[in-house]
């Protein structure tokens, strides 16, 4: 796989920043002309360093204002265990993001909802009917101190 050079992180940056720029917008930031840019584009798609295009919503402006993070432990960690709790975790709605962790606990999940009840019936109706989870920790945020940012590519 070719390595990734300088203009091609000022484009993965760029992309980071403001996903909707057009073509042209791009390579004029970047210092190329429009085709030898959209060319670069492709090949970061097609090579996965670029995996999807998303908008930002806000959760307070859409009804979904409360955001939990949740930590997992699992009873076991026998494959078919894991699968099943995998699966069944991206079927989730309200888990907007799920990691694999090392440490004291398997799982995190950043979680959106409406209210504090829906949190509750959402774990009592969804997180604690998936097999073979042990135990749910939860702290909630109360603000943001820094949104989602760009990856630091050098």
């Amino acid at each position: 796989m070719p390595a990734v050079d300088d203009i091609d992180k000022h484009i993965l940056h760029e992309l980071q920043v403001d996903g909707r720029l057009s073509n042209q917008e791009l390579a004029d930031r970047v210092g190329l002309s429009p085709s030898p840019c959209l060319r670069r584009v492709r090949l970061l798609e097609q090579r996965g360093l670029i995996t999807g295009y998303t908008a930002v919503v806000s959760g307070r402006e859409v009804g979904l204002p409360i955001t939990a993070f949740v930590r997992l432990r699992l009873v076991s960690h026998a494959p078919e265990g894991v699968t099943v709790f995998e699966e069944r975790v991206r079927g989730l709605a309200h888990v907007i993001e799920a990691y694999l962790l090392a440490g004291d606990h398997d799982y995190l999940l950043k979680v959106a909802v409406a209210s504090f009840e829906a949190y509750e019936q959402f774990v009592r109706t969804q997180l604690r009917a998936i097999p073979g989870v042990e135990s749910i920790e939860t702290t909630f945020a109360y603000g943001t101190t820094k949104p989602p940012s760009p990856l630091p590519l050098g």
